[in-house]
């Protein structure tokens, strides 16, 4: 590996993408992207990831395959309404696109999943959750197509599996707010009267910064294969210390809440849809259904791997302190971002 790799990157205006970029001062970035050029990067390709080269041109395609060290996969769709179609166009079929590049790059490829790849068990399905529009099997069956076509490649390659990546450690900022910032945000707006996980439940997060980290640290330590899993492990909080997390900041930027029940999904399924959750107006419905399908997820499951300080070695496993402390920025980010408190408010006591 040079000391210095040709690091070709997808997704680089995403989440992870986007933080990876500035932990990659050591490589030149060449960014893949759709149509805008990727201010943050050091050169830009135009194509498209799901097209047979990229869509580019056989002179183009095959002068970028020679230069290219390192593959650093980061795109994909994590929406869970997007649909199956576009889901898997993007996240399997583009990941073999992407296998075939790096292949005839002579390059190694760090692929980037999801955790979640492990919770079969725990995603409902349409017929559990009634009128959601969240499908996170689609999203899950998808990563995990991905996961096996990389697997019997025979590409150099390591599978990276951040679980939700939330904002920076320190500011809480992030590129776009995804689901669980959805949530934060409900909740200190008072829009869930209940949540439906058990309150021992571990929620696991990671602050994008030390994804990227991560990332960054398995190219300079020149991996070429294994699973890498970014996660809080054994640091994760429970669905209760979040919920009490939330409340603390929220009195902090002096708009108090009260934390909601949490209830497991026997008794949603038992008692609250039909009693209570039937007769709610259709939109209201469907919010609560689209959460049900999100946290079902998390509801009693066991603590990821966690393999951060072996892999990588250079970064090391986060603490109970570091992760609440992740939180509580993406808390106060989120209420700054929409508009529930003053910027000036916002800063941590």
């Amino acid at each position: 590996m040079p000391v210095s790799p040709t690091v070709l990157l997808t997704g680089a205006s995403g989440v992870v993408g986007t933080a990876l970029l500035a932990e990659l001062t050591h490589c030149h970035v060449i960014a893949l992207v759709h149509r805008t050029p990727c201010p943050g990067a050091d050169e830009s390709v135009v194509g498209d990831l799901t097209g047979a080269r990229f869509a580019l041109d056989p002179a183009a395609y095959a002068r970028l395959a020679a230069r290219v060290d390192v593959v650093v996969h980061c795109a994909a769709i994590t929406s869970f309404a997007a649909g199956p179609a576009a889901t898997h166009r993007l996240n399997e079929a583009g990941t073999r696109e992407v296998l075939r590049f790096t292949e005839d790059a002579g390059a190694v490829l760090h692929h980037v999943s999801t955790a979640f790849v492990a919770r079969r068990e725990l995603t409902r399905t349409r017929a559990a959750t009634g009128d959601a529009t969240a499908r996170p099997e689609d999203y899950l069956d998808s990563k995990r197509a991905g996961e096996e076509a990389v697997r019997a490649s025979g590409v150099p390659a390591v599978i990276v599996r951040p679980s939700v990546v939330i904002g920076d450690s320190s500011t809480g900022r992030i590129a776009a707010f995804q689901g669980m910032h959805g949530i934060v945000h409900a909740l200190l707006r008072e829009l869930l009267p209940l949540v439906p996980v058990p309150a021992d439940s571990r929620v696991d997060f990671v602050p994008q910064d030390v994804v990227a980290r991560s990332i960054a640290a398995l190219i300079a330590e020149g991996r070429r294969d294994g699973e890498a899993w970014i996660t809080a492990g054994a640091a994760a909080p429970s669905a209760r210390r979040v919920l009490e997390l939330t409340e603390e900041v929220a009195a902090d930027l002096g708009r108090p809440m009260r934390i909601p029940r949490t209830v497991g999904p026997d008794m949603v399924d038992r008692l609250i849809r039909p009693v209570f959750i039937s007769a709610l107006h259709p939109r209201a419905r469907r919010r609560f259904d689209d959460l049900l399908a999100m946290t079902a997820l998390f509801a009693g499951a066991d603590a990821f791997p966690n393999t951060l300080g072996r892999t990588p070695a250079a970064v090391a496993a986060l603490t109970p302190d570091a992760v609440e402390s992740a939180y509580r920025a993406s808390v106060r980010h989120i209420a700054r971002a929409r508009g529930l408190v003053r910027a000036a408010e916002v800063a941590p006591r």
